[in-house]
């Protein structure tokens, strides 16, 4: 199905505010939840995928709030979303879908699956579930994603695209200035602070030091639908390391390396990835 950006988003008003979205295709209800980073959104994240999955099912691109599309809310960036989530949901009357998230995308799929189990049928994350068992924490991409949110640059970026992505000749000009454009937006390098700057990955760090909660990942045992853990084999941003411990705690869950791809899957792995994720979601 051919899709545009014009020709799909909508927006719907909730109590907490407008979300907007990108909607294709019919069949099954299909939630694309996007990752975090510099200059990203839902359509920068799933626009070349959008059109394969509206040919299947009936698919949401959903934009979180805080990232310069829908309307900004207070409060941390990955639980915001999670709202979102419901809110979205609660507002379309959509009962229970498929969901496919990449990195914060996929960490807010399984707190919603762990939340509310009876609102996600199958859950496809990409990256970013887990954590770290043998590689360094925070990790490169993190490094980098820290060192951009203290002190934004052109040059910044694109060590940071360098980082995502296995195949440089993926990083191109015309990438670059879109993130560039995005990332320089209030809203959006409020977000990226929020998460990466170094005085939030600090306050982090002491709050789960003396926080008597457990982090979301030592739950993940209460996620119900079968989920596909997929992963590039060379992703400096999540490590495939962090998937050892869904892959151990959460039930019915599966993995898929990519080889030769780093932490854009969707984007870089595209055509494998899609047929997969079709399978399961379809099986």
């Amino acid at each position: 199905m051919d899709v545009t950006y014009e020709s799909t988003k909508r927006e719907i008003a909730t109590d907490k505010g407008i979300l907007r979205y990108h909607e294709a295709g019919d069949g099954p209800p299909l939630l694309l939840l996007h990752g975090s980073g510099i200059g990203v959104n839902g359509w920068r994240n799933y626009r070349g995928n959008l059109g394969f999955y509206a040919n299947h099912f009936h698919c949401y691109v959903l934009e979180f709030p805080g990232f310069g599309v829908s309307d900004p809310v207070p409060g941390h960036p990955v639980l915001t979303a999670v709202d979102a989530v419901t809110r979205f949901m609660d507002a379309l009357g959509i009962d229970s879908a498929h969901m496919i998230g990449n990195s914060m995308g996929g960490v807010v799929a399984v707190n919603v699956a762990m939340r509310h189990p009876d609102r996600v049928h199958k859950l496809v994350s990409i990256g970013g579930v887990g954590a770290g068992v043998f590689s360094a924490d925070p990790s490169e991409g993190t490094r980098l994603l820290q060192h951009f949110a203290d002190e934004p640059s052109r040059e910044r970026l694109q060590q940071w695209l360098e980082c995502m992505i296995y195949d440089p000749k993926l990083i191109t000009d015309d990438l670059i200035e879109e993130r560039w454009t995005a990332a320089i937006r209030p809203e959006a390098q409020q977000a990226l602070k929020a998460m990466y700057g170094s005085e939030a990955l600090a306050l982090q760090q002491q709050f789960l030091a003396g926080s008597p909660n457990p982090p979301y990942w030592s739950m993940l045992h209460k996620v119900q639908a079968p989920t596909l853990l997929t992963w590039g084999a060379n992703d400096r941003q999540c490590p495939p390391d962090m998937a050892l411990i869904p892959l151990r705690l959460i039930p019915e869950a599966e993995m898929h390396v990519f080889p030769h791809c780093g932490h854009w899957v969707m984007y870089e792995a595209k055509t494998a990835f899609e047929r997969i994720t079709l399978e399961f979601l379809q099986r």
